[in-house]
């Protein structure tokens, strides 16, 4: 396994030549166990409530935003929408709010999907494991979650209130969502809250210990950089491009079968490059707003972070066709979750 410090010798080294051997590699294994295939998905906000106070979050507890909730009627509006565009892997988010998106509601909200994706994962507060199994049983696929930053002290310092403040429930989430018979897991940090090749250290131990002991599962990888949320820019450590594109490709190196996510944080331009070296699944046509596809216009919507790429999925399909990549809208079939017990 690498070390920390060989971590920040790569992420530290400028030349051109040392960059450019780790994309070619990158590149290699990417090609040799996906092809040229990107998996497409799309984002939907359920709900912006929130019980927890992180500092860098456009959902936050103290910030004044207007806060409501996705009915089951306007959920199918906007599922309605997100599926005509062609997307079929759709990701559900709420804020942290135990209490006004409970278990309850987010069953709900799988159901309604049901009837518009094949696959369906949620980006939601961390659960126990018999919740897990609950919405693994009403037709959930897989869930994402974000340790944020593997620093304690930091972790601390931005997560001030909420369930979220505690560091060992919420690094602990991927096996409870394991054991419960999730299919998919995806994991990542959030580049810019702290020390960057720290982080990146710790993010790997932990994907090798998940696929050490839960080698069933499909997992994922992703590393969002903290964005400004209506022009206010929350990034404590710097990570520019060349660092980002070092981070995807070292990360291929050491794991060419993990699933490696680009969102809509990043630019056109930067997007388009890393398609060619390491990135397997990128979302479309994203709106990180609740309601933003349908409900809300441009002036009423409160983001969760402020989106680069505004290209539609039909102009990704495009560029993706242009490039010689085909683009993959599923490769799920919707069967029955049928739950194993394991406690």
């Amino acid at each position: 396994m690498i070390t920390l410090d060989e971590i920040k010798n790569i992420l530290a080294d400028r030349h051109p030549e040392t960059t450019e051997t780790l994309a070619r590699r990158s590149q290699q294994l990417t090609q040799q166990y996906f092809g040229r295939t990107i998996s497409l998905y799309a984002p939907l906000y359920l709900s912006n409530y929130c019980s927890s106070h992180c500092t860098y979050c456009g959902f936050h507890s103290h910030h004044r935003i207007k806060r409501f909730k996705l009915t089951a009627d306007e959920m199918r509006q906007e599922m309605s929408f997100v599926g005509k565009q062609g997307i079929e892997n759709i990701l559900l988010l709420t804020g942290e709010s135990y209490q006004l998106t409970p278990l309850k509601y987010l069953n709900e909200a799988v159901s309604v999907a049901k009837d518009y994706f094949p696959n369906i994962s949620l980006e939601v507060h961390p659960m126990q494991q018999d919740e897990y199994e609950e919405l693994f049983a009403a037709g959930a696929d897989g869930i994402t979650v974000y340790q944020e930053t593997y620093d304690r002290k930091r972790y601390h310092e931005v997560h001030l209130s909420g369930i979220k403040a505690d560091y060992d429930f919420r690094v602990t989430t991927p096996e409870r969502a394991a054991r419960a018979g999730l299919r998919s897991i995806s994991m990542g940090i959030l580049l810019g809250l702290s020390d960057v090749a720290t982080d990146l250290f710790a993010l790997y131990h932990h994907l090798r210990s998940m696929e050490k002991n839960f080698p069933g599962v499909e997992y994922s990888l992703s590393f969002p950089r903290l964005k400004p949320i209506k022009g206010e820019d929350f990034m404590r450590c710097h990570v520019d491009d060349l660092c980002f594109i070092k981070i995807v490709c070292l990360t291929r190196t050491l794991f060419p079968r993990v699933g490696i996510n680009l969102s809509t944080r990043e630019s056109c331009e930067l997007r388009n490059h890393a398609l060619e070296l390491g990135i397997t699944r990128m979302s479309a046509g994203s709106n990180t707003s609740v309601g933003g596809y349908t409900l809300k216009s441009r002036e009423e919507q409160d983001p969760q972070f402020d989106i680069e790429d505004q290209r539609s999925v039909a102009d990704i399909v495009t560029l993706l066709k242009k490039r010689h990549f085909d683009p993959v809208f599923t490769d799920w079939r919707r069967i029955q979750n049928n739950i194993i017990k394991t406690h």
